[in-house]
């Protein structure tokens, strides 16, 4: 069992860093392997919608995007952190997650998501959402926490001061950890939903 994190912050050891290592120790601990990806600092543009993907099963620019794919196809669970800016996530992890999800033709049906934020005060909650879009879109159950998965901190390290923040992350890991045991054992037992074929409506004719 593993599962991919993206770290969208483009510090490499900043604040979401630390949300997502505290994570990582409560899945080395349920013996669930983990990778994090930092992807915040690199150069990834946003989908142009060339519709290549559908043709050659990937997308056009050879980036990370196509890097992280496999791993996405493999993993049971992501995580997505990112910083808050202007109350949204980061724009080079909302380009790299825009690109992976649509780019990406595999089942993503009972991978288990989860989003975490970092701010020094506020916005956190507006980001938060944001990123659970991306999950919720793809038939991806939602891990919570015992709050809004979310750490606070300014410069770097100092969300390593956020007792709550910090908790709400092993929480976060213990319940993804249930969640994607349990969904193992119910694939075993009974198998995906049956999917209906798909119905799609537009408002203009």
């Amino acid at each position: 069992m593993k599962v991919l994190m993206i770290n969208g912050s483009p510090r490499a050891n900043g604040n979401t860093s630390i949300a997502l290592h505290e994570m990582e120790k409560v899945f080395q601990e349920e013996g669930i392997k983990s990778e994090i990806l930092h992807i915040g600092n690199k150069e990834i543009r946003g989908c142009i919608a060339c519709g290549s993907c559908a043709e050659k099963g990937k997308c056009v620019f050879q980036d990370m995007v196509n890097e992280a794919a496999p791993k996405f196809q493999e993993c049971d669970g992501l995580v997505v952190g990112s910083p808050v800016y202007y109350a949204s996530a980061n724009a080079t992890l909302i380009a790299f997650l825009t690109r992976l999800f649509y780019s990406t033709h595999f089942d993503k049906t009972m991978k288990v998501g989860a989003a975490v934020v970092a701010a020094r005060r506020g916005g956190l909650s507006a980001a938060f959402d944001e990123l659970n879009k991306f999950f919720t879109i793809a038939g991806m159950p939602v891990a919570s926490s015992q709050y809004w998965n979310s750490i606070h901190g300014r410069a770097a390290g100092e969300a390593s001061q956020d007792i709550e923040g910090l908790q709400i992350m092993r929480t976060l890991a213990k319940n993804m950890s249930f969640l994607m045991k349990s969904i193992a054992l119910g694939k075993e037992a009974y198998g995906l939903p049956e999917k209906e074929a798909s119905e799609m409506t537009s408002f203009i004719r």
